[in-house]
């Protein structure tokens, strides 16, 4: 039986989630899973063009950290950025549609895998350019700035070694901007493993420019979240931008043909024995029981096999003239 609060705290000493709320983050990583899974399949059924980037295996970080933020919030999302959105509320039916190219999508079929806006919620893009969120969400800092709001920027390991990573810490810090800053540093910049390639560490260079940066279990939902919230209220607070690292693995390969032969002997396996849907998953039944659980998962099965009939079926952009630009 419930008692209508799941403890989720772990050693962070945050408070208990309402069940429902516990439950509907479970639902909505579950969801991001199953709907990677399923561009997978369409993509090899040759219904999605160009490429994609899935982000299986990293879901605890996304949720985590935008369960925690508020409605005058803004995010900056990478080009594996179907989870991002997806944790933000994003229709998932409109993203899938945008995927298949179909006039229904968030953006009318216009964006693609790689360059999904939806400023409804939130979402101020995703940025195929390595480190593009990162000065995407910084620029939304400064005009969030003094308004109460926090621009929070997700970004790979790989983009630590970018110039936009070390202007961008640099500038936040001196202006003192209401900026999170989220590396998802899942050991691998596309096919090299992140210590050939980055010097030193990378919460190291963030405390370089001020940052008390935190590292954090980034497949355990719960300690994300916790994390996340106490950033994003020192943030909100006037305390400067954030920093937090979350050491996660994605499942699949960097994109759409890389079959991840570049990976250490028994590493995946390693890494799927700490899934973060099972983690979360087994907290949650200790205070919800196993068949409201799996009820759960049942409605999103279900509702991923309407959405992909129903995307199939969404019509194609009309070609037209090019709208006139208007200053």
């Amino acid at each position: 039986m419930s008692s209508g609060a799941t403890e989720t705290a772990g050693d962070s000493g945050a408070a208990a989630l309402p069940d429902s709320q516990a439950l509907e983050l479970y639902g909505r990583m579950l969801l991001i899973r199953r709907f990677e899974e399923t561009v997978q399949s369409l993509f090899e059924q040759g219904e999605i063009h160009g490429t994609t980037h899935l982000y299986s295996g990293q879901e605890a970080v996304a949720v985590g950290v935008c369960s925690a933020l508020a409605a005058q919030d803004r995010v900056a999302g990478t080009y594996r950025g179907h989870g991002h959105a997806l944790a933000l509320g994003v229709d998932p039916q409109a993203l899938l549609d945008e995927l298949l190219g179909r006039e229904t999508g968030v953006c009318r079929g216009r964006a693609g895998s790689m360059n999904v806006v939806d400023l409804e919620h939130r979402l101020i893009g995703c940025f195929g350019i390595v480190g593009g969120s990162i000065s995407a969400a910084t620029g939304a800092a400064l005009a969030l700035k003094n308004r109460d709001g926090v621009a929070v920027a997700f970004f790979g390991d790989g983009a630590t070694n970018q110039g936009y990573f070390h202007e961008c810490l640099n500038f936040a810090q001196v202006l003192e901007l209401p900026a999170l800053y989220v590396c998802e540093n899942n050991l691998y910049g596309e096919f090299t493993p992140a210590e050939q390639v980055t010097a030193g560490s990378i919460g190291g260079r963030a405390e370089a420019y001020g940052f008390a940066a935190e590292s954090v279990d980034g497949n355990d939902l719960w300690e994300v979240r916790a994390r996340a919230e106490q950033a994003v209220a020192r943030a909100r607070g006037g305390g400067g931008p954030q920093f937090i690292e979350a050491l996660t693995y994605r499942f699949v390969g960097h994109s759409r043909s890389d079959p991840g032969k570049y990976r250490k002997p028994g590493e995946l396996d390693a890494w799927r024995a700490r899934d973060p849907l099972t983690i979360a998953r087994a907290k949650l039944v200790h205070a919800i029981d196993d068949a409201t659980v799996s009820a759960l998962e049942d409605q999103i099965e279900r509702q991923i096999a309407q959405m992909t009939e129903s995307a199939l079926a969404a019509p194609f952009p009309v070609p037209g003239p090019a709208r006139e630009f208007k200053e």
